[in-house]
């Protein structure tokens, strides 16, 4: 991968709290797995910063290879990665996802 497509991939994990590596926007998701992640995300009431990879192909490609996960989307709470769709909605459901956020203060 491209030194400058790590660090910028670095760079939104670091200076955002939570960060999900998506298709399309927070607010016009372009894939029903990004669309499950954002509704997931909104539900729960935390901000969280969505970056498009369609906007940018090396992104999308280099996310892949920078968490060795093959599929997108992607979510970071505090620089850690949590998982894709099916790891998300597991942990949403099974209320861990929401004791992650609040042991991290991330809500209340």
């Amino acid at each position: 991968m491209d030194q400058i497509v790590k660090e910028k991939i670095e760079n939104e994990i670091a200076n955002n709290e939570i960060c999900l590596f998506m298709k399309g926007t927070p607010e016009v998701p372009e894939c029903g797995f990004s669309m499950a992640v954002t509704n997931i995300l909104k539900l729960l009431e935390v901000n969280f910063k969505g970056v498009n990879v369609l906007a940018d192909q090396s992104i999308r490609e280099g996310i892949k290879e920078f968490s060795e996960w093959p599929t997108i989307p992607q979510l970071y709470v505090n620089k850690e990665f949590i998982g894709g769709c099916d790891i998300v909605k597991e942990m949403y459901e099974n209320g861990e996802l929401k004791n992650l956020l609040k042991e991290k203060n991330l809500i209340k």
